[in-house]
């Protein structure tokens, strides 16, 4: 026969706790890595504390219509090489339901904006730009169309860098010049964190209104200095603007919104 056990062990023995069955929590992942809370430290009100960091998703669907003349498509291309955060996808046919087509092409690339050259009568071209799938959308007329293969001017700048973008003074008066100015800001600035964008800037995009159009240009941001003769900041005297092309005009008195 065994020895019986004391009450006392079996009391003490059910009163110990028992050990904690749950993992510790893990850190929060993030597109840039893991994510320590204690690290971050943003300067925000109390009463925005739980408000998630506003990072710029924008992606830019680039397409054109069947029947496009070799210049327009020329001109397509050079876009898509100056915007390292589009996506080009195949032509769509021109027809009534075009704008559900978009979307839809949109919402399975995984884009909110969109660029779609439409040409007509094979010496026309439209550029519809949209904000979908709820808009706003314009439609503008294509002229005065000139590529970096047609111009072949001196400027170049490193493929992928971010352009800074400048609009005249014109873009303040109206409220269409406005709207116009806010959806040319969010279709043509690169993201800063854009996985194919690099993190400095050596060109600008101009935008310039003339005559009711809207002028279009490329310049690549030029500095004459070596390593024992660095420019300072702001020194702004000391830097050219070489063009790179490529060149188009809107023309803003033909365009109707959807």
């Amino acid at each position: 026969m065994g020895k019986k056990r004391k009450h006392s062990e079996s009391s003490e023995l059910v009163a110990q706790p028992k050990k904690e069955d749950t993992a510790p929590e893990r850190p929060t992942r993030t597109l840039l890595g893991w994510k320590d809370k204690s690290l971050v430290t943003d300067e925000v009100d109390d009463s925005n504390i739980g408000s998630p960091i506003f990072r710029n998703k924008e992606k830019v669907l680039v397409t054109c219509s069947r029947r496009i003349s070799y210049r327009y498509r020329h001109l397509m291309l050079n876009l898509v090489s100056l915007l390292p955060h589009c996506k080009k996808d195949n032509k769509v046919e021109s027809k009534e339901t075009k704008g559900t087509t978009l979307n839809e092409l949109v919402e399975l690339k995984s884009c909110s904006s969109c660029l779609f050259f439409e040409c007509r009568k094979q010496k026309d071209l439209y550029l519809w730009m949209a904000k979908c799938p709820n808009g706003p959308s314009v439609k503008i007329l294509v002229s005065a169309v000139h590529t970096m293969e047609e111009l072949k001017l001196t400027g170049n700048h490193l493929k992928g860098s971010r352009p800074l973008l400048t609009f005249s003074a014109n873009f303040e008066k109206d409220a269409h010049w406005k709207l116009l100015k806010e959806m040319l800001l969010q279709i043509f600035e690169i993201p800063k964190d854009h996985r194919k964008a690099k993190p400095f800037h050596d060109h600008v995009f101009v935008f310039s209104i003339a005559d009711d159009h809207i002028w279009f240009r490329n310049y690549q941001i030029s500095t004459h200095h070596n390593e024992a003769d660095k420019l300072p900041r702001g020194g702004l005297d000391k830097m050219t603007l070489i063009e790179v092309g490529p060149r188009f005009c809107l023309n803003r008195s033909v365009h109707d919104s959807a």
